[in-house]
């Protein structure tokens, strides 16, 4: 009798976690917008997009991608992985430099099948090793894949955490040609687009990334059709026109002059 109870109440917890994990309720994007929590794009007249790079830092490929973003003058929001970071601190110490965002795209990039005490691990483990590189805390965070239910938004909510999603795909994670990827870009931007791009992808120890050799095109696409190219919290300042208590990123008042001064 002692080991048909045990045996129940085992089947029971595998059950409510797998529903928790894989069966999370997923709502419209509207509804999620409306919390106003949840980015796709920002509304906007300027004439403004915000570059995101996911997957970094890579040891080779984002100083590439630094330096063209420099010949632009360009800033973008890199969501990095605590598990990269850790590794290739300088890397994370130059974005900031430049007047590039960091923000939280979890610590070992878990895909499927992860529970909400996790996600809320992954996230401040990632903001921890963040913090202590850079002074800073994220306030942005990406899902990982794009992937989102209301187990993962409220979980990112949770942890202080706006969410941070695009409208238009590079899919340079699919490896397609150049002229591919940037017809992408060219045949949707618009206002206010938030553009998904990868710092790598394929084997980490590839040689050559597509991201690298499209990123001049479209960038020179861009500022040829009087686009400038933002951070993903300039954006939504620009468009609001006030600071939001969760741009955290910012120091709170140390100095004069803020990060937010400088930016804008």
């Amino acid at each position: 009798m002692k080991n048909i109870l045990f045996f129940t109440i085992l089947l029971l917890i595998s059950l409510f976690s797998y529903q928790t994990t894989t069966y999370a309720s997923t709502n419209s994007r509207e509804a999620y917008e409306k919390t106003g929590r949840v980015i796709w794009e920002v509304n906007t007249n300027e004439k403004l997009v915000a570059l995101t790079f996911d997957d970094g830092p890579h040891p080779v490929f984002t100083p590439q991608i630094l330096e063209i973003l420099a010949k632009y003058d360009a800033k973008a929001t890199f969501f990095v992985a605590g598990n990269k970071v850790i590794r290739f601190p300088d890397i994370l110490k130059q974005e900031v430099k430049e007047g590039h965002e960091i923000a939280n795209h979890t610590y070992h990039h878990i895909y499927n099948n992860i529970t909400s005490a996790k996600l809320s691990s992954e996230i401040k483990e990632t903001d921890k090793i963040i913090h202590r590189i850079t002074g800073f805390t994220p306030s942005l965070y990406r899902p990982v894949g794009g992937h989102y239910n209301d187990l993962i938004i409220n979980t990112a909510i949770k942890n202080g955490k706006e969410v941070v999603l695009w409208n238009q795909d590079t899919r340079d994670w699919s490896d397609p040609p150049v002229s591919q990827m940037r017809n992408y870009i060219t045949k949707g931007v618009k206002p206010g687009s938030i553009i998904l791009f990868h710092d790598w992808h394929g084997s980490e120890y590839s040689q050559t990334c597509q991201t690298v050799k499209a990123l001049d095109n479209i960038l020179d696409f861009l500022y040829k059709n009087g686009y400038k190219c933002i951070t993903v919290s300039e954006m939504l300042y620009r468009s609001s026109q006030k600071i939001p208590d969760f741009f955290k990123i910012y120091p709170k008042k140390k100095d004069k002059t803020s990060h937010i001064d400088l930016m804008l």
